[in-house]
């Protein structure tokens, strides 16, 4: 049954470093050319976002794209994240390129400073966040090496202030910031910087077989490091440096190529925990799982139960 949502190879997700934005504007600014606006699709877990679809010059690849993460009134991180990853699988999207401003851990971090992780620490409690894929999900890899070296080099050719090309992203549930113990805990982890939004976004593009990574602008200093964080130098941040970042996010657009065969997709596998009297013999906690039409999870990946099986038959 069709969906109604193109197929688009590409995808952005704006965060808080390019909240402010007026986004139609802003794309022709950036070399960009709009092709749809205010694009809202049913999903299965309530209505998407607003997503906008265009194209950037000198790329022949269309890119679809929402603010804040998919974020509104009344929706959570969570929520709204299955709602965006939702639509990216039925698009097809392959390559996503997500941001967001981000609080530093390490203390040789200062705000303006720009990081592109290489991994991450997930401390929030929204974990168990799946599109019902059934998927095992291998974590090496977790962050696309072409699309971060992408990043990289277009942050440095217009850098902001410093760049770094390695880092951890710690995750936590927010909205509040970290207090000095967290910050002094997230740093002895080996934390670099602070968010809340690479999870679970980076386990929803696993899922649907995409490559994704992040860049992320440094706006504070974490807690009890360096100095207090200044709201004055924050909302600067949030409204003069919008639109650099974004600039360095255009240039990475144009040289992304959907059809890169960088690994990713095969760090997805078939769950090993299936329904069936063959696969479940001598596993009794999967077969009452089962029976009873429950998902559960293990190392070997999620359950499915005959009720999702038969929602979704095309699922290994």
């Amino acid at each position: 049954m069709s969906t109604g949502v193109p197929k688009v190879p590409l995808a952005f997700i704006g965060g808080s470093g390019t909240f402010s934005l007026d986004l139609p504007a802003a794309i022709s600014r950036l070399g960009g050319r709009i092709l749809a606006q205010d694009l809202v699709w049913p999903t299965p877990y309530g209505a998407s976002p607003p997503f906008t679809l265009f194209e950037v010059e000198g790329n022949p690849f269309p890119v679809l794209t929402c603010k804040m993460h998919g974020q509104r009134p009344g929706v959570g991180r969570a929520e709204a994240a299955r709602h965006v990853f939702w639509v990216f699988r039925e698009a097809g999207v392959r390559k996503i390129i997500s941001e967001g401003g981000v609080g530093s851990v390490n203390h040789l971090l200062e705000p303006r400073d720009i990081v592109i992780p290489t991994d991450y620490l997930d401390f929030s409690l929204r974990r168990d966040v799946d599109l019902g894929g059934g998927y095992l999900s291998i974590r090496r890899q977790a962050l696309c090496p072409p699309l971060h070296r992408l990043l990289l080099e277009a942050a440095s050719r217009r850098p902001l202030h410093r760049v770094f090309g390695r880092g951890v992203y710690v995750v936590t549930d927010g909205r509040h910031f970290e207090s000095p113990a967290e910050i002094n805990l997230f740093r002895h982890w080996g934390g670099d910087v602070v968010g809340q939004n690479l999870c679970p976004e980076v386990y929803l593009a696993r899922e649907i077989g995409a490559c994704y990574a992040m860049i992320n602008l440094v706006v504070n200093y974490g807690e009890g490091l360096v100095a207090p964080w200044s709201y004055e130098l924050l909302r600067e941040i949030f409204y003069r440096d919008a639109e650099p970042l974004a600039a360095i996010i255009f240039a990475a657009l144009r040289r992304v190529d959907p059809g890169q065969d960088c690994g990713c997709p095969s760090l997805r596998k078939p769950t090993l925990l299936v329904d069936g009297a063959a696969s479940a013999a001598g596993q009794g906690w999967v077969t009452r799982a089962a029976l009873s039409g429950r998902r559960t999870s293990g190392r070997g990946g999620s359950v499915r139960g005959p009720a999702e099986a038969r929602a979704n038959p095309s699922l290994p």
